[in-house]
């Protein structure tokens, strides 16, 4: 038996309970994974809450790293006692998880464990929104909102690697110095200022080519501002909740501008996208230049208080649950 976060019923961070679970021997093209990290990320409140429907009861989590425990027959690729990651394997909450090979990535030596689960989920985020969604060209200025959040520092560091001048939201202090160590070149405190009015201030009025928003409702008419003619608004989350409906004409009034809602899921939707953005992102780990923050670790008995932290916005990197 393992220990794994349970979610009965949706609702608050207090409907996640603890229970044990048989996860028994891997079946055919399986292998069973003892878990060293799991990552703790937006979607999972979003289906703890019901945000996102889900068959009921099921265990949280979708990110983690660990070794290989057991292999199913016919298994060749992965053997126990290889180390591996994963940005998409339901019940991740756990001591101990059931996956197929196609859904891991090999961890290379140089990279821990716990920075593996630190940086798949939101790692290759910032790589497809740098390198899919558009194509970052030097001396483009981004719009990074959240910018000392675990997305928003690993953004900044990919934004800055491809050329990008930076200006990224914050709302203290301690978060401007983690988001100017990260690289970015301007700070705006959202907390005090308009951000959209201090982007077209600090760029002569022109405003940023992209603005990057995983906040959702509480900034997306503010971004929508800070964008320059045929600027493009990537809505990449919801972390203070949904976008209400909207009038699609104002992008024209607005500038002929784009917007797109785009997903980690669909760019990574085949093997090779998953091991090009994967391998991109633990290679830039493995020779130090990106870096990993993790903000705090806490044992799977307190997931509820992870979530209460991740949604306090007073995170500074990533959150991990250590079984």
């Amino acid at each position: 038996m393992s220990k794994a976060v349970i979610v009965k019923q949706t609702g608050g961070p207090e409907v996640m309970e603890i229970t044990e679970q048989e996860v028994g021997a891997p079946g055919a093209g399986q292998v069973r994974i003892s878990v060293a990290a799991a990552g703790v990320n937006f979607i999972d409140t979003y289906f703890r809450s019901g945000l996102y429907p889900r068959p009921l009861p099921f265990v949280n989590g979708l990110e983690g790293a660990g070794t290989i425990a057991a292999v199913g027959q016919g298994v060749t690729d992965l053997a126990v006692g290889d180390s591996v990651a994963w940005s998409a394997v339901p019940g991740s909450y756990a001591e101990e998880v059931i996956a197929a090979p196609a859904q891991l990535i090999r961890v290379p030596a140089p990279v821990a464990l716990e920075t593996a689960a630190a940086a798949m989920l939101q790692g290759m985020t910032a790589h497809y929104l740098v390198h899919g969604v558009r194509t970052t060209r030097p001396g483009d200025v981004a719009l990074v909102h959240a910018a000392a959040g675990g997305t928003g520092l690993l953004l900044v560091q990919t934004l800055k690697r491809a050329g990008a001048i930076v200006h990224g939201t914050v709302s203290s202090e301690e978060k401007e110095a983690l988001a100017r160590a990260a690289g970015a070149d301007e700070i705006i405190r959202y907390d005090r200022d308009d951000f959209a009015a201090a982007v077209r201030d600090r760029t002569g009025g022109r405003g940023a080519d992209v603005v990057y928003d995983g906040v959702g409702r509480a900034t997306f008419e503010g971004s929508l501002k800070a964008l320059r003619t045929r600027g493009l608004l990537v809505l990449f989350g919801q972390a203070s909740g949904p976008v209400p409906p909207f009038e699609l004409s104002r992008l024209n009034d607005l500038g002929s501008l784009f917007v797109t809602r785009p997903s980690l899921a669909h760019y990574i939707a085949t093997r090779s996208e998953l091991e090009q953005r994967a391998g991109d992102v633990l290679a830039a780990i493995a020779d130090g230049t990106l870096h990993v923050r993790i903000g705090d670790r806490f044992p799977l008995d307190r997931a509820a208080d992870a979530h209460r932290e991740l949604h306090s916005r007073r995170t500074t990197g990533k959150l991990l649950l250590i079984p």
